[in-house]
C-alpha cells in the first residue's frame, strides 16, 4: 500500500535522512510550524511504516575496518538459503546479505580490518555446509551512499 506524504512530511524527513537526531523543535523552527506538529507528522510516519526506526552511521575506518568486500555465494541448493543466512548472521563481519536471483544465492557485503583479515571471514562463509563456492569482488572506494537522492526522486514522482 503506497502512503501519501505531502510536502511537509518530505520536508522532515529530508531533515531527518541527514541527521535524525536533529529535535522536533529545531524542525519546527525551520519549516515554521509547531514542534507538535512535527511530533505529530512523525508519530504518523512510524505508524504507518514510513519511517522505521531510525539509524547510527558508523564511521568503520576510524574504527580499523576500512577494508570492504562483496562476496557472491553459490549454494548446494536454493532451498538452503534460510540456514546458510542464519549461519552468516553469526558472522559479525558480514554486515549486509540479500538472497539474489541471477548469478549467486546470496550476494553479501563485509568489513574486514585488512586483506588477511577479509580471508579469514571468505574461509568461515565457504565452511558453512551448504556454501558450495564464493566470489569476491573488493571495494576500492564507496563513491555513491546517499539515501537522500532516492528519497527525491520518489518526491518529484509522486
Amino acid at each position: 500500500m503506497k502512503i501519501k506524504l505531502d510536502d511537509l512530511d518530505r520536508q522532515i524527513l529530508d531533515v531527518l535522512i541527514e541527521n535524525t537526531r536533529t529535535p522536533f523543535t529545531d524542525i519546527a523552527k525551520k519549516m515554521n510550524v509547531s514542534a507538535g506538529t512535527i511530533h505529530i507528522r512523525v508519530k504518523k510516519m512510524e505508524d504507518s511504516g514510513v519511517i522505521k526506526g531510525s539509524s547510527l552511521t558508523i564511521d568503520y575506518e576510524k574504527l580499523g575496518y576500512a577494508f570492504i568486500a562483496y562476496v557472491g555465494i553459490y549454494l548446494r541448493k536454493t532451498s538452503h538459503s534460510e540456514e546458510v543466512l542464519k549461519a552468516l548472521y553469526n558472522i559479525p563481519y558480514v554486515t549486509v546479505a540479500h538472497i539474489t536471483t541471477g548469478k549467486f544465492n546470496i550476494f553479501c557485503k563485509l568489513r574486514a580490518k585488512n586483506t588477511a583479515h577479509a580471508k579469514e571471514v571468505i574461509f568461515r562463509i565457504d565452511d558453512i555446509e551448504s556454501v558450495m563456492r564464493t566470489e569476491t569482488m573488493i571495494s576500492l572506494e564507496e563513491s555513491i551512499n546517499d539515501k537522500k537522492r532516492l528519497m527525491h526522486d520518489i518526491f518529484t514522482t509522486i
